[in-house]
């Protein structure tokens, strides 16, 4: 089919997530046909370098035969098994079993979803059964942070704690609060370390207070902000985090959707700092997006004080069609093949050349700040180093970047607030980061050369 018939058809019957309708019937799909490693082939045969693994997603490339033979051979053998009623297929016994190995502490305990979103809304499902196994069934309140992302579904969107995800959806809603995001480069409390930490540590113990102390259940958090503009929180943050909640008795639940499977260099970010949480969400990475996959890991307290505080023989009312679905853990266990084979170490040699050649556009006159870590790497555009002030909305600078990007053939994540995100594929060799930052380069040189962003410069 042409190009163009496809566009049609797109315009005429495709919602896609996250977007503008309006300007999407305008401008059309970029329809995508085929990849191989860390490149895309679109509709019009042009090659792209994918700076942004799909969705954060594709972390083992495309193309991966043993991925694809995984999932092949499962289909033939046994392509669906429910999880109901006690049965269980083998591919999703053994992948439970290998991530619990990978996990943090004593993450034993895994419950499969179909990606993040629902990952997230099975989280606050056993907030629930916890809280009423413990007899504290009026602790229901959750904390998170602004500019966090915690999924897009009716529960999920009002954790999140970005604005465009509540807007015209009666969100957040009442038992959901948002403290201030870590956020070093524009943080009141200023660059050190130690006084970002305080002032987190003060707010969050301000809102347990406004709130209710016997009223707080959990606190959400990614490792590093991803979808709010890849904000890496200072050294000694999380732990700082992690042990408040402990000391009042609220279950820490980290968001490692984006951040895990070799994403920031280790399995998990967690790890970094040797965080243990009470619950952790994972996808993406998971199935490297060959096809949905996500997962609940749950500490082995929580487990049994679920478990335990059920009455006899009662049925824990959780469950999804597709949890556990045979052919997604298959794929699941073939990329966890390529991790520990070695994608997992090449990851963190090539994410640190990124983040190098990357650092040299702390210089670029649009360019603010760099931050990052591993194969996880932003931009944060300013048009006045001095004050840090972000650029006009009218200048579009977003929709620039993103335009003049396809133009060099590359992809990356052109957020709305004016940042620029990069999650390569770990496949990525130094070769492809040095493409990379060529075409960055021309990137950015092209909407400084716009005459609009030109003038709005100091």
């Amino acid at each position: 089919m042409l190009a163009n018939d496809l566009a049609e058809l797109d315009r005429a019957h495709l919602i896609h997530p996250v977007m503008s309708w309006r300007d999407h019937e305008a401008r059309g799909p970029h329809v995508l046909a085929s990849g191989e490693g860390a490149y895309l082939t679109d509709a019009s045969g042009r090659t792209l370098l994918d700076g942004f693994s799909g969705l954060w997603c594709v972390n083992v490339g495309y193309g991966q035969r043993s991925v694809v033979a995984a999932a092949t051979e499962q289909m033939m053998r046994l392509p669906y098994a429910t999880g109901y009623f006690g049965y269980a297929a083998e591919p999703s016994i053994r992948l439970a079993a290998r991530l619990a190995a990978h996990a943090p502490g004593d993450l034993d305990h895994v419950f499969f979803t179909l990606g993040g979103s629902d990952a997230i809304d099975s989280v606050v499902r056993f907030i629930r059964f916890y809280m009423h196994a413990q007899g504290t069934p009026e602790r229901r309140h959750v904390i998170s942070l602004a500019r966090g992302y915690h999924g897009s579904s009716t529960t999920g969107a009002g954790i999140t704690g970005l604005p465009a995800f509540h807007r015209d959806s009666d969100l957040p809603l009442p038992w959901q609060h948002h403290i201030s995001n870590p956020y070093p480069y524009r943080n009141p409390a200023g660059p050190d370390a130690g006084a970002i930490v305080a002032a987190s540590l003060a707010e969050f113990h301000a809102k347990v207070e406004e709130i209710g102390a016997d009223k707080v259940a959990a606190f959400f958090c990614e490792p590093i902000t991803g979808s709010g503009g890849i904000i890496v929180p200072p050294k000694g943050w999380l732990p700082a985090m992690r042990e408040a909640c402990r000391a009042l008795g609220i279950l820490f639940v980290a968001d490692e959707v984006i951040t895990g499977f070799g994403r920031t260099g280790p399995m998990f970010a967690c790890e970094d700092e040797g965080i243990v949480p009470d619950m952790m969400t994972v996808a993406k990475g998971l199935t490297s997006g060959y096809v949905p996959m996500g997962a609940v890991l749950m500490s082995d307290a929580v487990y049994r004080a679920i478990r335990d505080g059920s009455p006899e023989g009662a049925t824990i009312g959780h469950g999804l069609t597709y949890s556990a679905h045979p052919v997604s853990a298959a794929v699941g266990l073939a990329v966890m093949d390529l991790y520990e084979g070695g994608l997992l170490a090449q990851g963190r040699r090539v994410g640190a050349h990124l983040a190098r050649r990357l650092s040299a556009f702390a210089d670029h006159p649009l360019v603010g700040e760099v931050r990052g870590r591993g194969m996880l790497q932003g931009l944060e555009l300013v048009t006045d180093k001095a004050s840090k002030a972000k650029p006009d909305r009218a200048l579009g600078i977003a929709g620039k970047l993103a335009a003049a990007g396809i133009e060099n053939r590359l992809i990356f994540r052109a957020f709305a607030d004016d940042m620029v995100g990069f999650a390569p594929p770990l496949c990525c060799t130094e070769d492809d980061i040095d493409i990379l930052v060529a075409r960055l380069e021309a990137t950015l040189a092209a909407v400084l050369d716009d005459p609009e962003v030109r003038a709005a410069v100091r």
